[in-house]
C-alpha cells in the first residue's frame, strides 16, 4: 500500500482502510467521550478509520501501546512518565522505552466522592471504610495508593474495592460503598448523576499531604474542583494531572504529524472541545508538553513547524 500526505490530508492508492485505535477508558469518564469525538474528527472515510475503544485506563492503554495491541493511547502524564523510566509508583517487569507523546490534552482533577451522611471531612478518616480505588490497570487505581499513603494510610487500613467509579457510585447509592476515587475531568458524567439522586460531598487534598504529593515528580499541579460543578456539593482543594495522548516509536512519522496537524487545526478542535468541559482547555500552545517524555518524531515535526518548540 502507498501513502500520500499533503498539507495533513490522506490520499491513497490503494482502497484499503488503514485503522487506528485510541484505547482511552471507561464509558462513563472522561477519555472516552473526548477520544470518541478525536477519532470521529481525524478519520478520512475510505483512507483512515480512527477508532476510540473503551479501556481500564491509563496503564491498560499504556501496555497495548506497547505491545502492539493499539496504535495509540491516553495516560496521566505522571502514569505514562512511570511506566517509560521505570520508577516510581508502578510496578514493571520492563521499562516501556517505546511511548512517545502525541499531545497534552487536559488536565484532570482527582476526586474523593464520599456519602454525606458519614461526615467525614479528611482521608484519614477513610481507615476502615468501604472504597472504591479503581481496576487494575488504572491510572486511578495507582492515584488512589499514593494519596492514601500521603495520609498515613495503606490499602490494608481500609476496605478496598476494586471496581470503576461508575459501578461505584451505584453501588454508594445502595449504601453500600462508603467512597470512591476517580481521576478526571470536571463534570464526571457519573458522579454528576450520582449527585443528583444521592447526598455526597468531596474530601479536599491539602496540607502537608497536598504539598508532599505536588513534589512526586512534578506531575501534580494545585487545583479545585468549583462548588456546585456537582448539585448541591461545596467545593474542595484537589490536585490535577494532565491527559495526555501516546503512541508507539515505531508508528509511521508521517501519520503522527498529519493527526497532530489535523487534531490541532480549528476546524477540528471547534469540534473535539464540546465533547467533555474539560476538553475546552485543548490546544496547541502546551500540546508539546510532558515532563520527562520524549515526542513522537511525527507530533515534534508539527511543534516545530508551528513555533511552538524551539
Amino acid at each position: 500500500m502507498v501513502w500520500v500526505f499533503s498539507l495533513g490530508l490522506f490520499s491513497q492508492v490503494a482502497s484499503a482502510e488503514q485503522l487506528f485505535r485510541i484505547a482511552s477508558g471507561a464509558q462513563g469518564a472522561t477519555y472516552y467521550p473526548v477520544a470518541k469525538a478525536i477519532a470521529a474528527e481525524l478519520s478520512q472515510p475510505g483512507v483512515l478509520k480512527v477508532e476510540a475503544v473503551a479501556s481500564n485506563g491509563s496503564t491498560a492503554n499504556l501496555n497495548a501501546i506497547a505491545s502492539g495491541q493499539m496504535e495509540s493511547g491516553f495516560s496521566q502524564a505522571d502514569i505514562a512518565a512511570w511506566h517509560y523510566t521505570g520508577t516510581g509508583m508502578v510496578r514493571l517487569q520492563f521499562r516501556l522505552e517505546k511511548l512517545r507523546l502525541i499531545a497534552n490534552l487536559y488536565p484532570e482533577n482527582i476526586h474523593v466522592v464520599v456519602r454525606k451522611s458519614l461526615n467525614l471531612k479528611s482521608i484519614e478518616q477513610l481507615k476502615g471504610l468501604r472504597v472504591a480505588i479503581d481496576e487494575p490497570g488504572s491510572g486511578v487505581l495507582i492515584n488512589a495508593r499514593q494519596i492514601l499513603r500521603a495520609y498515613g494510610l495503606t490499602e490494608r487500613d481500609i476496605l478496598p474495592l476494586y471496581i470503576k467509579g461508575s459501578v461505584a457510585a451505584d453501588r454508594m447509592k445502595a449504601e453500600t460503598v462508603d467512597a470512591l476515587f476517580f481521576v478526571g475531568g470536571v463534570p464526571s458524567s457519573f458522579i454528576t448523576d450520582l449527585a443528583a439522586s444521592a447526598e455526597i460531598a468531596l474530601l479536599p487534598i491539602e496540607g502537608n499531604a497536598l504539598d508532599a504529593l505536588r513534589l512526586v515528580g512534578g506531575f501534580y499541579t494545585a487545583s479545585s474542583v468549583p462548588a456546585n460543578a456537582y448539585k448541591g456539593v461545596p467545593g474542595v482543594t484537589t490536585l490535577s494531572v494532565a491527559a495526555q495522548w501516546y503512541t508507539s516509536a515505531d508508528v509511521d512519522a508521517d501519520l503522527v504529524y498529519s493527526l497532530t496537524k489535523r487534531l490541532f487545526s480549528p476546524a477540528v478542535l471547534a469540534k473535539v472541545r464540546p465533547a467533555h468541559p474539560a476538553a475546552a482547555t485543548i490546544s496547541p500552545m502546551n500540546g508539546g508538553f510532558a515532563a520527562g517524555m520524549l515526542l513522537h518524531p511525527g507530533a515534534e515535526r508539527f511543534y516545530r513547524e508551528s513555533g511552538l518548540l524551539k
